[in-house]
């Protein structure tokens, strides 16, 4: 029912962090980490021209690194972040982004909701991302009561056909961004409202 209403609410979904190739979406959505996808793709021009391969960024000057991504926050951390892991492409995995959960998790900096975009936007793998709107989302709408990301996508999983679990992930990021935000959800405008436990309920 959900995922239904969602797909015809919004049926272009897609990813909105300007990529060209696993390798590009992997940096984008490190650096997306507390920043938004607007300031993340206004970085990335300027970054992927200067590395364009996980060779180029595997030996990046740190400092010169940090000058580039310093508009996403936590520019430091994101730098070494972003060196160690193209190091660790151009060492174990001849500089290519792998697909499988365990080889892209034991990159540096990246975790289980990174993976599943990568895996579901870049590589047509099966993975549902759970982000804080999805999260939050999944718990209004009575989906599970579960607050650890990894709970909620183990609890969301079953529900969705694999091969469409990205897409649902996009949707219902799109439903948090635009309708059901955080602090004053737009209930009569949402196409959920009538199925959702959690309607009408915010500012009583």
């Amino acid at each position: 029912m959900v995922h239904e209403r969602l797909k015809e609410e919004y049926p272009e979904a897609h990813c909105e962090l300007d990529h060209r190739s696993p390798y590009e979406l992997l940096v984008a959505t490190i650096l997306s980490a507390q920043c938004t996808d607007a300031r993340v793709n206004e970085v990335t021009p300027a970054l992927f021209a200067r590395y364009p391969t996980p060779e180029a960024l595997a030996e990046a000057d740190p400092e010169e690194l940090e000058s580039i991504i310093r508009p996403t926050g936590f520019f430091r951390s994101k730098a070494r972040n972003l060196i160690a892991m193209a190091g660790a492409l151009v060492d174990r995995f001849g500089g290519e982004v792998p697909s499988r959960m365990s080889e892209l998790t034991s990159l540096p900096g990246v975790g289980r909701k990174t993976a599943n975009v990568i895996r579901s936007v870049a590589l047509d793998q099966p993975g549902l991302p759970v982000d804080t709107h999805v999260l939050r989302l999944s718990r209004r709408l009575g989906l599970t009561e579960e607050t650890d990301p990894v709970k909620v996508e183990r609890v969301l999983n079953p529900m969705i056909p694999a091969s469409e679990r990205g897409e649902f992930s996009l949707r219902m990021i799109l439903h948090g961004r635009r309708v059901c935000t955080a602090r004053r959800p737009r209930c009569d405008r949402c196409v959920l409202a009538d199925v959702c436990p959690s309607a009408h309920t915010f500012g009583r």
